[in-house]
This record gives structure tokens, sequence and C-alpha cells, in this order.
């Protein structure tokens, strides 16, 4: 009982310490706005009360537990053990490592700088992406049809479509089809949801049969295919590829930019379907009138536009109540209809003098192709873009792509601007950046009030920025891409390496309060450490190792996560019981022990209460 009473006593504040940090950390990003804030809520509050109980549980039954279960016979024969030997010799390996890294201590600390920096610059050969290609058992087709054809058109091709993947159902990949046409008041557009059998009931993966329907879809000149799938997550834009806006002042010069872009992009075999997101084919009838012409023939040409729209669909003049339903009334043409656009020219047109010319004599028309609308990003004009990618050509690398593409066909003023999941991707960027952001400050604020110095906090916080090169360098080596859950991971692993970090920092405080010096202080607490470091990195490492090896549906996020936490924790392990004891004997010689600081404010108070000392004015 007594050395369960020293012992929490010994861990109480370290406890505190890395309970507080890890609260300070995850509860005030589970409060960011946006999509970044919403990925982060519920990781960061159940993360927050998760330690925050398993600190009660550390301080409470895990001493009474140790006060009744570790006998002395117990403790004698786990000296005794074959894995108490294994420790053993690892721990004698790691003294004689650790003092010949105190007595070069610059030399560590340049290793841990060039480590560091090599991999942020290798940072730009990750993969960025929103969320991992997943396999959600469903695939989304967005069609499109020529602009100007009537909705049974689309609808019939649709079905051509449908016929096309009838193998696919009669096989058992495919469970059900949904088809749509005509969606959003567009007679040439339609949307198709296809649902795959579940992964454990088919052989092949859902991008493989995805690439099988586009294929198929190619057989359908008249349509125009792309597929994309829903992501886990709910976020915007997910899963839809990478979409795009060239934006400026002028249209037309944005217009001739965007062909010039898609020709470069269709060059690159990691771009698929590159195309304008509107079509810019829909037919138009332009109506020139020579005003100089018809003011001549003493023509009216203020009623001429209704006189043509009473022509073509009639013209709405009232409604018609009968009972509690209402009926529009148009006035229409009967005879001659318009069928045809030259049966315009043949509209007869009454002069001042009585007569009736046709249209033709004063009018010209034009047929051209337009986009059926115009569209505007940023308060500017802008023509957008976009395109399927290759599996393994992630979202933002495809972004800095076409940035690239772009630099020089865009007219001067022009820009690139990402919609969609590119913009979602931006956008989770930058939030990141204010994550990290705020957990490092937090930290350091936290650490500084808890160890009532900075100096501490800047010691603790050394190992994170090798923390964070370890999960790059498992990034790249494992080829897992830098996305949303991966990004979780990151955060996960800021808060475990700060963890470690005031394990041994506490402790060497409480040994120079004793007597020790700077060395012999960090040099001791290291060992002493050693296990429960250990034993926090190895939970955490074993914890992720399940989901590493997962599969199935979901596996790619759980793989994502799971790489950052067991390659990153496991390479930073080095950073903590060596970086941090040098950290320590390059900067603890800052830092005042608290017995001299209570010892001077003792000799202070009996200074201020001797005899004959004049009380303050």
């Amino acid at each position: 009982r007594a050395a369960a009473v020293l012992g929490t006593q010994e861990v109480f504040f370290a406890v505190l310490a890395t309970t507080a940090t890890l609260v300070a950390v995850f509860v005030p990003i589970s409060f960011l706005p946006g999509q970044t804030g919403g990925l982060f809520r519920e990781f960061g509050f159940v993360l927050a009360i998760a330690v925050f109980l398993s600190s009660i549980v550390a301080l409470t039954l895990c001493p009474m537990l140790a006060s009744r279960m570790l006998t002395n016979a117990s403790l004698h024969r786990e000296k005794k053990g074959l894995g108490a030997r294994i420790g053993g010799v690892l721990s004698r390996i790691y003294q004689r490592s650790l003092h010949f890294c105190l007595d070069a201590p610059l030399v560590v600390l340049l290793a841990a700088v060039l480590f560091a920096g090599a991999a942020f610059a290798m940072f730009g050969q990750i993969r960025q992406e929103l969320t991992p290609t997943e396999d959600r058992s469903v695939v989304l087709l967005r069609i499109n049809a020529p602009q100007g054809v009537s909705l049974d058109y689309t609808t019939s091709q649709m079905r051509r479509l449908g016929d096309l993947i009838q193998p696919l159902r009669e096989s058992g990949e495919v469970i059900s089809t949904f088809e749509r046409s005509g969606g959003g008041g567009q007679m040439n557009s339609g949307f198709m949801v296809i649902t795959l059998a579940p992964w454990n009931e088919r052989v092949r993966s859902q991008q493989e049969i995805q690439a099988q329907i586009v294929g198929l879809a190619r057989q359908i000149p008249s349509l125009r295919v792309f597929a994309f799938s829903p992501n886990s997550l709910g976020i915007r834009g997910a899963g839809s590829g990478l979409q795009f806006a060239l934006v400026g002042n002028d249209r037309a010069a944005l217009g001739d930019a965007a062909d010039k872009v898609i020709e470069e992009m269709a060059a690159d075999p990691r771009f698929q379907q590159a195309r304008l997101s509107v079509d810019p084919t829909q037919p138009q009838l332009s109506v020139a009138i020579d005003r100089t012409r018809a003011s001549d023939l003493g023509i009216d040409i203020t009623g001429l536009a209704n006189t043509m729209q009473a022509m073509l669909d009639g013209n709405n003049i009232g409604d018609v109540y009968v009972g509690d339903r209402s009926f529009n009334v148009k006035l229409v043409s009967s005879s001659n209809p318009v069928n045809d656009p030259t049966d315009l020219e043949n509209i007869f047109l009454r002069t001042s003098d009585g007569r009736y010319v046709p249209m033709s004599t004063i009018a010209t028309l034009t047929e051209r192709s337009v986009p059926p609308s115009l569209s505007r990003e940023q308060r500017q004009p802008s023509v957008g873009i976009v395109t399927s990618m290759r599996d393994d050509f992630a979202l933002g690398d495809a972004l800095r792509q076409v940035q690239d593409i772009a630099a020089p066909l865009l007219p001067p003023g022009a820009r690139v601007v990402p919609l969609a999941e590119a913009a979602t991707l931006n956008e989770t960027n930058s939030g990141m950046i204010t994550i990290f952001g705020f957990a490092l400050v937090i930290i350091l604020l936290v650490l500084a009030a808890q160890f009532e110095s900075f100096v501490s906090a800047i010691i603790i916080m050394a190992t994170v920025p090798l923390g964070l090169a370890c999960a790059i360098i498992a990034l790249i080596v494992t080829g897992t891409s830098l996305n949303a859950y991966s990004q979780i991971g990151l955060v996960l692993l800021v808060g475990v390496m700060a963890k470690n970090g005031i394990l041994i920092v506490e402790f060497a405080n409480q040994l120079r309060d004793r007597g020790l010096s700077v060395r012999e202080a960090i040099e001791q607490a290291a060992n002493i450490r050693l296990r429960p470091v250990m034993m926090t990195m190895i939970c955490t490492v074993l914890g992720g190792v399940p989901l590493v090896l997962a599969s199935g549906a979901g596996a790619e996020a759980r793989i994502a996560l799971g790489w950052v936490i067991v390659g990153g924790l496991g390479l930073a392990t080095a950073s903590t019981l060596f970086l941090t004891p040098v950290a320590y004997l390059l900067l603890g010689r800052f830092i005042t022990p608290k017995v001299e600081e209570e010892a001077r404010l003792h000799r202070e108070l009996e200074q201020a209460v001797q005899p004959g000392a004049e009380p303050a004015e």
C-alpha cells in the first residue's frame, strides 16, 4: 500500500499535466467552424472525455488494484522471467545509447534537424485528396446528351445504357439501377444510380466495375457519361472528380483559353473525360433587325417581339377561372405554323402604306451555338471545366497540374478557381493549418502554466516537429494519401508526443529539486521513465495495427488513420527517448528548480519581517 501511495504521488502531476494537455488540444478544435470543424467535432469531444475518465482511473482504481494484486511474490517472479531479461538487455542498450547522445548533444540536434528538414521537403510527394477511394457499393452516373434534343430522346439513350449494363445485373454484381432524365429542367441531362452487391458478395471492386460501365457507355456516341461515387463523410463535392473554373473579365477569351486547357489535359493520360462543365452547343436563332430599312418601309418594330412570340409559342393574355381552378389564355396563330426556322422569314409585316412584306425584308436569321447559361464565380465571368482522374492520380496533384497547364494559357487578369471537391480540399488544408496552430499554441500555453516555465514547455514541444516528420515518412513509404482521416491521426500524434515528453521532463524536474545536476537528472529520468514511455508507445501502436490490417467496406479510411499512428508514432519513439533528453540537457540550465525558488522566497520573507525593517509607503 505504501508503494501504491508513493507511486501515485510521484506520477500525480504528470497525469494531471498530460490530461490537461490532451483535453486542451482536443476540445478547442471541436469548435472550429465549417466542414473541417465538423470532421473533428465528434473526434475531439470523445477523445477529451475518454482521456479525462482515464486519468481518474489512473489516480484511483489503478493504485488500489496495484496495492492488492502486486505482491512480493509476483514481483519476484517478474524480475526473473524471460520478458524481464529481454527488457533488461534493451534497457542497458538504451542507457549506453542515451549516454552517447548526451555526450554529443549538438550532433543529435543536427541529425534531428536534417531528418525533419528532409521529411518536410518531401511533403510535396504525398498525394493529397479529400477522402481516400472507398468501395461504397454505389456508382453514380451524370449523363448528358447533345443540346437541343427532346426528353424522349434522352430517355431512349439512357435505356440503351441500361441494356448494356444488364449483363452485370445478371451476373449479380449490380443489384438495381435507378434512372432519371430531364433533371434540373434540362431535357438533355440525366442521372443514374447503380447499386452494387455488397463487397463480400462480389469478386471485383467498385472501381473495376465503374471502369467497365464507363467503357460500356462509350458505345453510345450520343451520350457523355461521367461516373463518380459518394464518400463516407458526406463532404460537399467529394468523389465528383476535379472541377475548376477559369475566372476573368473577358468571357470570350476565357472560352478560348478553356479549349486550349482541355486540349492539354487530353494529352495527359492521367486526366480522363476533360470537358466544359456547361456544353456550349445549345442551338440559338438570332434575329437581327435592319432598323434603317424598317424605318424606310414604315414598319413599326416595337411589337415585333410580341408578334414572334405569338407565332412561336403564344402570348399569355389573361386567366379564366372556372370554379376553384384557373386556366391560362394564350393568343396563338392558327395559320402558317412555325415548324422550321426558315418559316420565320415568311411572317408578313404591314408597312405604313398598307402593303405586306416578308420579315426577311428587314431581318436576318442567324443560327449559332451558345451555352445554356452563363456562369459566374466570385462575381466575375467564368468558364467551368470538369474532369475525372486515373485512380493513382490524387486530387491535390491534379489541381496543381491543372494550374501549371493553365498558367501560360490564361488571358491577362484571369485565374484558376477550384470548385466542388477541389474547393473543399483547399478549405480543409487551410483549416488544418489553423488546427495545428491551435494545437501547438494551446499545448505550449498549458504546459507553461503547469510547469510554471516556458522553457519546460519548449523542451516538451521540441519532439513534435520530428514526430510529424516521422508521420510524413510513414505516409510516403506506405503510399498513403494525406486526407481527412490521416489529418485526424496527425492531430492525435501531436498529443501523444507531448504526453511522452511530459513523463520525462516532469520527473527530471523532480530529480533536480532533490539536488541533482541537469545531466544527472535527465539521464536518470529518461532511464527510469523508459518503461512507461515504451508502454504508452507500444500500446498505441498495437492499437493502430488492426486499422492497418483492416479489409472490406470502409477499410481505406481506417488504413489511412492507422498508418499515421503505427508508422508515425513508431518512428517517433526515438525522438522522445533521445531528443527530449538532449533538449533538456541544452535548455534545462535555464530552468530554476522549485527548491531554489522556495528558498529564495523564504529568504525574502525573512528579510521582510526582520526588526527595524521600514514598511513600504
